[in-house]
């Protein structure tokens, strides 16, 4: 398996030298599922009951790729130079937090009623660093994610932070996340340790 590199590194993104070959992947599959259960596990934060934020980062998105790599058999160069090129935007440059949110409903017809609610809601959600302003998600800038009738149940957030911000983590600052859309309410005034080490461990 690929070693993560150093911060140069994971902030210029995933390479085609660092990825495995498909036949490696393969055989390092079920040993690298197993240990990216356990990276995501801090990295991952609930907001209220249907509303889940996985933070991305270099590890994450390499897990991705390679994935649909195998899903997809791509092992042409171009063909895997065009994966890196839609999902290398997906990792943090260290300045900012980069996140998929999850709205998740089991029940189809009240999923289906639930996104016809939440309209705009990948632009409500927001981190807040101790003592500073909120931060509110720039929201899907690969593509639109929502019709006239719902939004989609899968959205890709930025939050920029400023460089005052970086350091009040870096001192041990508090980082609060949330949810503020009409229809949806929920809010974390402070992560856990785990999580907020995590997310710390992003920034440059």
């Amino acid at each position: 398996m690929p070693t993560e590199g150093n911060g140069a590194e994971r902030a210029r993104g995933i390479t085609r030298a660092s990825l495995m070959t498909l036949e490696a992947y393969a055989k390092a599959r079920k040993d690298f599922r197993a240990r990216m259960l356990e990276h995501k596990r801090p990295r991952t934060v609930h907001l209220g009951e249907h509303v889940t934020l996985l933070f991305e980062d270099e590890t994450t998105i390499r897990y991705q790729v390679q994935e649909m790599l195998r899903i997809e058999k791509i092992f042409d160069e171009e063909g895997i130079e065009d994966e890196l090129a839609a999902y290398n935007p997906l990792v943090p440059d260290g300045s900012n937090f980069k996140a998929t949110m999850l709205i998740e409903y089991e029940d189809v017809d009240e999923r289906h009623a639930a996104l016809a609610k939440l309209k705009g809601i990948e632009q409500k959600a927001w981190l807040q660093v101790e003592g500073l302003p909120k931060v509110w998600a720039i929201a899907d800038e690969d593509l639109e994610r929502q019709n006239a009738e719902k939004t989609s149940s899968v959205h890709f957030l930025r939050f920029e932070l400023t460089p005052e911000m970086v350091a009040a983590l870096k001192h041990g600052a508090a980082l609060g996340m949330g949810v503020d859309h009409p229809n949806y309410k929920a809010e974390i005034p402070a992560v856990g340790a785990a999580t907020r080490e995590a997310l710390v461990a992003d920034l440059a």
